[in-house]
């Protein structure tokens, strides 16, 4: 399933070859995510056309919204949405940590009351592979425990437990036919909690490993430290995934540190609110400085957006609410993610890798201001 092709001599960061039933997959990689089957403002063709090679989605909302019978009656997932390439599902594990004020965590699972209705939803292993099979994705996710990066130590050991038994029992669960699956491992920052972990889901013969517990309201250091407790204990002949991250600067760190996959809401939350990112940082397009600047969001960008619009014209539209602005500057920024992982598999394969990381993390800087005149404060 995985082909490890080349590893960086200065670093850690890998090349890597996955192979879905719906298509290989080049890594490392960056998937949009599509919570709800869309990826926010954009449709398949224009993600197919600015080279996005997989797309996520997610369990506990596709089982509320619109439910798991309606997919199933569309024919499976990719059917529904339209997207013919492979399809990660997420298994719900992350709501246990976002949707805490309405979830109990039993022995087997977690009851949910919808966030829509109230009406109750159990996940639990068997339940959470149940749904991605019914769903058709090309890679199923273990059901896990997320827990916040400041629980006590008592709970962290309790969730690294469930973790595991519950690893196993979605081990031994059917799945679709192709389908993959991946183990997820927690732990914290305890190196203790995150080597247990990862050991002993890597002794289940998973897939691939994700690295849970990360962009859970941690600071950025102990979000790196958590990957670098996890990432010794991985097999190396298995694709590493960093569930939830990250920004362009994290996302050139990870890849350092020998992570292979990517996702993040990101790149469309902030176009949303009118922030697009480019290489030397991201700004606000609705910043007054941009009123008369009839330039590219960034000099140099080939997205439909950059080649075709200025900044004053998507300010504009952003102003004035047009839906048309949103777009656009959600098309450049998964653009932008897309174009620096192509970027980055170029670096790793020439052995340049290193400097380029340099390079980048010199440039990207989140207190520069971007604008070339005012402007708002650029993220991390």
């Amino acid at each position: 399933m995985f082909d490890l092709l080349q590893t960086d001599p200065n670093t850690k960061a890998r090349l890597g070859r996955l192979s879905t039933r719906r298509g290989v997959i080049e890594t490392p990689v960056f998937m949009p995510v599509g919570t709800q089957a869309t990826v926010k403002a954009i449709d398949p063709r224009e993600l197919t056309e600015m080279g996005a090679q997989i797309v996520l989605s997610n369990t506990y909302h596709l089982a509320i919204r619109p439910g798991i019978e309606i997919i199933q009656a569309a024919g499976g997932l990719h059917r529904f949405m339209g997207w013919e390439g492979p399809i990660l599902t997420d298994s719900g594990g992350y709501q246990v940590f976002s949707l805490a004020k309405i979830r109990k965590i039993r022995a087997h699972g977690v009851e949910f009351r919808s966030h829509v209705d109230g009406a109750p939803l159990f996940l639990g292993p068997k339940e959470a592979i149940a749904i991605q099979r019914a769903l058709g994705s090309d890679i199923a996710m273990a059901f896990d425990e997320c827990p916040p990066h400041d629980a006590p130590l008592r709970e962290l050991e309790a969730a690294v437990e469930r973790t595991i038994r519950w690893a196993r029992e979605c081990r031994e669960q059917p799945r679709a036919e192709g389908q993959a699956l991946f183990g997820v491992v927690q732990g914290g920052a305890h190196a203790d909690l995150r080597e247990r972990c990862a050991r002993a889901v890597a002794e289940l013969a998973f897939d691939g490993y994700a690295i849970g517990g990360v962009s859970v309201g941690e600071p950025e250091p102990e979000m790196l430290r958590a990957v670098d407790l996890t990432e010794p204990f991985l097999p190396p002949d298995k694709p590493r995934y960093a569930m939830g991250l990250g920004t362009p600067r994290q996302i050139v760190e990870l890849t350092a540190r020998g992570v292979d996959m990517f996702d993040c809401v990101l790149p469309t939350r902030v176009a949303r609110n009118g922030t697009a990112f480019t290489r030397r940082g991201a700004f606000a397009v609705k910043a007054g400085a941009c009123k008369g600047q009839f330039i590219p969001i960034e000099e140099g960008c080939s997205c439909f957006a950059c080649r075709r619009f200025t900044r004053a014209y998507i300010r504009h539209l952003l102003n004035v609410n047009e839906i048309l602005g949103l777009r656009l500057v959600s098309l450049h920024n998964l653009h932008f993610y897309l174009e620096l992982m192509r970027e980055i598999r170029a670096h790793i394969a020439a052995g340049t890798f290193a400097q380029f990381r340099a390079e980048f993390l010199a440039r990207y800087r989140p207190t520069e201001r971007v604008l070339a005149a005012g402007g708002g404060s650029a993220l991390a």
